[in-house]
């Protein structure tokens, strides 16, 4: 039963993974941009979100009713002041501009923030947990991060292929010219998807400062679970990423059993394996 509980652990771990990778691939899947500053960015939510506890007196997932929209708006901004100009057949100036700006954030929470580390603490949803089989529990927060993760993969998936906005998003991914052609203001909707890219990132972040310690330093470790979940899922497939997530926490887990210093170990390894044997992922996006 120990290593039943060790898997079920590492699938319910999978689902925070998502969510770091969710936001990372959905603005691949819409721009073809791969974002260096996202781990950084899911920092910044959780001192958002610790900002927003200490200050109105409110619970960490409370904050998220502030912290989602505050984080939309930042990822509207951005997209539209700087990253729209370094979209192009050239993929390194945004990665330069996303290096900067994760650079940049690291450096400016450092100044704030200090270099100590914080938590969030949500209450008895920490510690809780409902036990299956003899040796076998789930805990409650895990839990919650698992079904966060479906259902938001899930209405994502809906936004994308039954509203207009969706459509929007498809086209300009699928041909940015002819989008444009019909009228489809490619400014916009790359401003929107990064928007709704750093939306999720506002719960993803909230989350991770629920479950764990975080600091101004954090934020390439994310951005590497995230990016891992990504490739092992499909570059650009939602569903793909939840996978990903999945494979990811579960070999951890596995590697943790076996030894508790080849934890984060296995999972690199899994993922060189995946990149190795099947690089374009085990559920490539498919275009419509």
């Amino acid at each position: 039963m120990e290593w039943t509980n060790s898997i079920l652990q590492g699938v319910l771990v999978g689902g925070l993974y998502a969510l770091f990778a969710t936001g990372l691939s959905l603005i691949f899947g819409v721009m073809r941009l791969v974002n260096i500053a996202h781990g950084d960015l899911i920092v910044l939510a959780s001192y958002l979100a610790l900002v927003a506890t200490q200050t109105l007196g409110v619970g960490p997932l409370t904050s998220l009713l502030l912290i989602v929209p505050l984080m939309a708006v930042i990822g509207y901004g951005l997209q539209r002041i700087l990253l729209n100009h370094t979209l192009g057949d050239d993929l390194l100036p945004p990665l330069l501009v996303t290096f900067g700006l994760s650079v940049i954030i690291q450096n400016g929470l450092l100044e704030v923030f200090t270099a100590d580390s914080r938590k969030l603490h949500a209450g008895a949803i920490e510690t809780a947990s409902w036990p299956l089989v003899s040796g076998v529990s789930v805990g409650a927060l895990p839990a919650l991060q698992f079904v966060v993760a479906v259902l938001l993969i899930a209405g994502l998936q809906a936004l994308f292929y039954r509203t207009a906005i969706g459509r929007a998003f498809r086209a300009t991914s699928d041909d940015p010219a002819t989008a444009q052609l019909v009228g489809l203001d490619n400014r916009h909707v790359f401003g929107l998807a990064m928007a709704l890219s750093l939306a999720v990132v506002a719960i993803a972040g909230v989350f991770l400062a629920v479950r764990a310690n975080f600091d101004p330093a954090q934020g390439p470790s994310r951005l590497i679970f995230g990016f891992e979940a990504v490739i092992i899922g499909g570059l650009g497939n939602l569903w793909g990423t939840l996978a990903g997530g999945v494979v990811l926490g579960v070999a951890q887990a596995i590697g943790a059993k076996i030894d508790p210093g080849w934890q984060l170990l296995a999972g690199h390894l899994t993922f060189l394996a995946v990149l190795a044997i099947r690089p374009e992922g085990f559920f490539p996006r498919v275009k419509h």
